[in-house]
Formats: C-alpha cells, structure tokens, sequence
C-alpha cells in the first residue's frame, strides 16, 4: 500500500511518529509525506521554517514548493507535486487541512487528472457549526463529492459534516499520538524538592495555554474551597491570563499553594506530569471568537489528557468538547464552569487514595491500547484497508 499524506503538521519531525510507525507495520507499506517547503507558524516562533527532506526506509518527508506560507485553507503547491504522484502512484491520498481547503481540492483534482485512482481522505479538527458563503460553499461541496473517507480528531466533527452532506466513511482519531518512551511512569524526587513539594503533598496539575477557555480560574476556586486539605496547585505553561491567575490565588489565600512554572521543552513535560497526583483540563466552551463562517471554540481534543493517563496520572476533564470521549470511564468528567463540581471531583481523589489508583490504571491501559502512535497508527491502516476494499460509488 502506498500512503502520501499532506500537511504542513509535519514539518515538525516530532509530530512524524505516527506515520512512521504506520510505515513499519509492514514492509509492503510505503508512506510519502509531503509538506511546504516553506512556513511561517506565527505566534512565539514568528519566522519562517524551511522544510528538510527525510528519507528512512519505507518513510519519506518531502518539501514541496508552495502558495501562502501561514495560511492552512489557501495552502497548495507548485507543480513539483505532479512530477511526485506519478512516480509514486499512491493508494491513498491524505490532506490534513480541513473539508475546506484548496490544497485537498488540488489533490483531488491531480488525482482524477492523472489517473491514480486513489482514495481520497482529509483529516478535520474542526467541532463547531459553520455556515458557507460563496466561493467557499463550493469548494467544501466539490471537496465533500470527492472524498472516499474522513478521519475526524473529534465526535463533533463527524456530525457537523454530516449536517453538511457527507454520508461515507469516517473514523475518529487524533491526528497525533502519544510517545510512550517519554510519556511514562517516572519518579521525579530531586525536581519534587527543586519545586518546593512535600512527599505528602496531593499536586493538581495543568498544562497549557494561561487563556480562560481553558478554565483555570474555575480550577483555583474549586481548590479554594479545599483549604483544609493538603494540596499543591502546579501550572505548567504560559499565557495572557497569568497575571489574573495570580490575583485570583491571592485574594483566595492559596497563593503559597500556587506553583507556576513557564516555556518548559516538550521533552521535559513529562518530568512535570510525572509529579502530578491528578492532571486536570477543566476547558470552557466560549464564542467569543470569530472566523468567516462560525464563532466560538470548544476543547477540539485535549492531547495533555492522553500524556498524563501514559504517565499513569489520574485525569479530571470538563464536559466541553471531546474531553468525555477521550476519558470515558478513565478518569472524573464535571460540567464545564461548575466549581462545586470540580471540587467534588479534587476531593474524591485526594480523599480515596484506591479510586485514583484505579482511575490512574485505567488511563494508562487505554492509553496504551487506543493513543500510542502505534496505536493509532494500526487502526489508520485498519481504516485505509477498509476504503480500499470499498467499490466506488
């Protein structure tokens, strides 16, 4: 089977494991990834990438020259990419751009004009109702007539595309998995004392964005409310809402309590989660936010979730987005926003030392078993098998 996938995610050698791992699992599979050559991320790393050819038995990264260097929907390529479809012939054709995007629609096209007869797929993050306007409604119609099957991070996902039309395959994966050589059970005594935390300590952790669609004021008023208990707050990232953080700790009396710690290499992570006696993502859907066709954000996965359950960290998640899914029964699920709640969920794990045993363990099997990315990469190759073996409509 030979797999080309298309995306500027993997200009980042990191974000490669999956596919790599899906290019292992057999020696009659041959994985092509193509990506910008170059790209400019925005945010922290404001400067453009130049991509860098890979080449490692049946895996390939291939740069190809490309249009827009920031913009995922208005990204295509240059005609390079003609000259690579017909030396590869590809089974499978994969954009990871969304259902409305010009480079999966490129893709579509060189794939009828040329003669593959490959299966075309596009992966979507994308959870929140939407509305086309014209030229879009077009693109996304001609894109959704010509796909063979969807791969969705999210349950959310598939619905919305559904309301749109599309009625073939899908499967609900995430696009990255989890590194189970470094996300894993470690014991961390000399950063435990580095940070100031006593062996009896019970330490709430979070990592990411200091925005407040992630929850953390809802998080330190759950934990204010839990003053007689013995806990730590670590919070492991960086953001615009620090400052109010700060203020909101102080002015519960628990800034002793409170443990920021900022800009920490993804390697290191671990080390941190490895510390935690339970990992919380307490996410707030929001719609303040606003692009072309739909307004807001909801938790579109909650990659942190998957990393703490292979660290054999318990996890505590709000209800927004696919937070639910990605725990089911291996972890503590409150609603969005409600304190009481949260604080019913601290205090079951800090006080039942056998329940957060047990939900620890749950996590790190399914981990194991579904978010590994060979794991994932076992039932991508599952899903592609199945398409192949599908006549066309």
């Amino acid at each position: 089977m030979k797999i080309l996938v298309a995306s500027h995610t993997y200009i980042v050698d990191l974000n490669c494991e999956k596919l790599r791992e899906l290019s292992r699992l057999s020696s009659n599979i041959a994985v092509t990834v193509v990506v910008p050559q170059l790209w400019r991320p925005g945010g922290l790393q404001n400067k453009i990438i130049e991509s860098q050819k890979k080449i490692e038995g049946n895996f390939r990264v291939v740069p190809i020259n490309n249009f827009s260097q920031n913009n995922q929907g208005l990204l295509t390529f240059g005609t390079d990419i003609i000259r690579l479809l017909k030396n590869f012939q590809p089974n499978i054709i994969q954009v990871e751009q969304g259902a409305k995007s010009l480079g999966y629609a490129q893709l579509i096209t060189l794939n009828r004009f040329l003669g593959l007869e490959a299966k075309n797929l596009f992966f979507t993050w994308w959870n929140l109702p939407y509305t086309n306007k014209f030229p879009i409604s077009l693109l996304e119609k001609y894109n959704l007539s010509n796909t063979d099957g969807v791969i969705s991070g999210n349950q959310d996902g598939v619905d919305i595309l559904r309301e749109h039309g599309y009625q073939r395959k899908v499967k609900v994966l995430p696009q990255l998995g989890v590194d189970e050589k470094l996300f894993s059970p470690q014991v961390q005594p000399d950063l435990r004392s580095q940070l100031g935390i006593n062996k009896n300590d019970f330490v709430v952790g979070f990592v990411g964005r200091f925005v407040p669609e992630k929850g953390i004021l809802t998080l330190i008023k759950a934990l204010a409310n839990l003053p007689e208990l013995s806990w730590k707050l670590l919070l492991l990232g960086r953001g615009e809402l620090k400052e109010k953080i700060e203020q909101t700790a102080t002015e519960a009396g628990i800034k002793n309590r409170l443990i920021i710690v900022e800009s920490v290499p993804h390697d290191e992570v671990p080390r941190y989660i490895n510390l935690m006696s339970t990992l919380v993502l307490p996410s707030e859907t929001t719609y303040q936010f606003k692009t072309l066709t739909a307004a807001g954000w909801k938790e579109q996965f909650g990659h942190v979730l998957i990393e703490a359950m292979a660290c054999r960290v318990p996890v505590i998640g709000s209800d927004s987005g696919e937070i639910p899914h990605v725990i089911e029964d291996a972890g503590l699920v409150f609603p969005e926003g409600d304190v009481g709640a949260l604080k019913y969920c601290l205090q079951q794990l800090i006080e039942q030392p056998q329940l957060a045993d047990n939900l620890a363990q749950k996590g790190f099997d399914r981990a194991r078993e579904k978010y590994t990315n060979k794991a994932l990469a076992r039932q991508q190759l599952e899903f592609y098998q199945e398409l192949l073996v599908t006549k066309a409509n």
